[in-house]
């Protein structure tokens, strides 16, 4: 019997971190470890977004979660809005629907990352995008303090499903780092994901070469209950037949971020 997700987060720590002139909410979790960004989903910081982030606290990592969109806490409900649509095609923060073009919020998780590594060390941070946030992590990997970056589901741009959300200057980067250092960019996606469709894969390949490790899912491993196809890996649709979240595909990230970072 599956018991109902909790809005409550009093184990988790907001701050309010200001780059490039924006403040924006920060929520952490765990008392050490190397740094983990987990960048929620387009319906915000849900009850299953903060579960992914405790499963990876409880791992022996240090989670920083910034709010980017929805209210700072675990109350916003994992269903679209036409009110969120629509700011989110009005947005001067977010890409749609531009492809070849790296989210301009992207410039703002950037110092996040460098201040996540330098609080807590190790040898850099993961990030973790999830569905219209999938391609940041691709974008922030630029940067080499990110060790690890994870793209699930990533979806946009929407406009097109066989391009990737990336400038090419910042994808000049990423192959760089590819080629010069070894980088492994790694994608998680539902097989019949009608909003992260195969192609997307076939261009993150096709640009990364073998720095891309996709990997996608069988649709009878997410929720008979949720989305059909279901489309959220690690959060709203990592549900088994019984109801029960299933751990294989996030352990298996735990797995590749403890052993990198």
């Amino acid at each position: 019997m599956t018991t109902l997700l909790s809005t409550d987060i009093d184990d988790f720590s907001r701050r309010d971190l200001k780059y490039n002139g924006k403040t924006k909410p920060v929520l952490t979790l765990g008392e050490s470890g190397p740094a983990v960004i987990v960048i929620h989903e387009v319906y915000g910081f849900t009850p299953p977004v903060a579960r992914f982030c405790r499963w990876l606290a409880a791992s022996g990592l240090r989670v920083y979660a910034p709010i980017l969109l929805g209210r700072p806490d675990a109350s916003n409900r994992a269903k679209p809005s036409l009110g969120l649509v629509a700011g989110l095609c009005i947005s001067r923060e977010f890409h749609l629907f531009k492809t070849g073009a790296s989210s301009p919020v992207v410039e703002w998780l950037r110092p996040l990352a460098a201040q996540a590594h330098e609080e807590c060390g190790g040898k850099g941070v993961g990030v973790v995008g999830m569905c219209l946030t999938g391609g940041f992590a691709l974008s922030m990997a630029v940067d080499p303090v990110v060790r690890v970056p994870i793209l699930s589901q990533p979806s946009m741009p929407v406009s097109d499903h066989g391009q990737i959300d990336i400038s090419p200057a910042d994808l000049a980067k990423v192959q760089a780092r590819i080629r010069d250092e070894g980088l492994v960019v790694r994608g998680y996606r539902f097989d019949g994901d009608r909003l992260c469709r195969p192609a997307r894969f076939e261009a993150l390949q096709a640009a990364l070469g073998d720095g891309f490790v996709g990997k996608s899912l069988p649709d009878t491993g997410g929720n008979p209950r949720g989305m059909v196809p279901p489309h959220s890996v690690f959060t709203g649709d990592l549900i088994d037949a019984a109801g029960e979240p299933t751990r294989a595909a996030v352990d298996e990230v735990i797995a590749h971020l403890k052993l990198a970072l």
